[in-house]
């Protein structure tokens, strides 16, 4: 009985939803904090990593933190916020390692967002999400074709091999790569 309370999908879905919510408000003043002086974030960080075009470098970091952030908060293009956020927190590291070297200090925050933006990409939104309900409202919902050509699949198989087939089905959904559907829920 108590791994079923464990083990429950709702938990699951639950903890990526605090991920998602508390990367995104967490990281999205770090955007507008670059927006309040561009031109000095360009001078101290992208300029010494010898970058061309710095200040519109430095518009695309802080439009890839505040939008990134908003995707991950309301969980819409979830995987795609949290792409935008690793690319930003790669070159973050890099800089960091550059003109710091390995300064545990500097990299301990980085690195955070950067394994929470691989794991929101990892694992998807999420069913707390609006990928989610965009993926079942308008994709699952709204495709006949989708949905009557799973349904002519189950109902051709002997009724004892129904459950072994979806169980198969949601085997194969855990070795999807990540990047297949920006809008799934898995």
């Amino acid at each position: 009985m108590l791994s079923s309370i464990l083990f429950k999908s709702i938990f699951k879905d639950l903890a990526i939803l605090l991920l998602r919510v508390f990367t995104g408000a967490l990281l999205i003043h770090h955007g507008f904090e670059k927006l309040n002086d561009i031109n000095n974030f360009a001078d101290a960080f992208v300029r010494p990593l010898h970058l061309p075009f710095p200040v519109t470098l430095s518009y695309i970091a802080a439009a890839s933190e505040i939008f990134g952030s908003w995707s991950l908060i309301i969980g819409l293009g979830t995987r795609l916020g949290a792409s935008a956020i690793l690319g930003t927190m790669s070159v973050a590291i890099y800089h960091a390692l550059v003109t710091s070297g390995f300064n545990i200090y500097l990299l301990e925050l980085l690195a955070l967002y950067f394994a929470s933006a691989i794991s929101i990409i990892l694992l998807g939104p999420g069913k707390f999400s609006a990928d989610y309900l965009v993926n079942e409202i308008f994709i699952n919902k709204l495709n006949p074709i989708r949905s009557e050509s799973k349904q002519k699949t189950i109902n051709r198989v002997d009724p004892k091999k129904k459950n072994i087939i979806s169980k198969k089905s949601n085997q194969d959904k855990n070795f999807a790569f990540p990047f297949s559907s920006f809008l799934s829920s898995q």
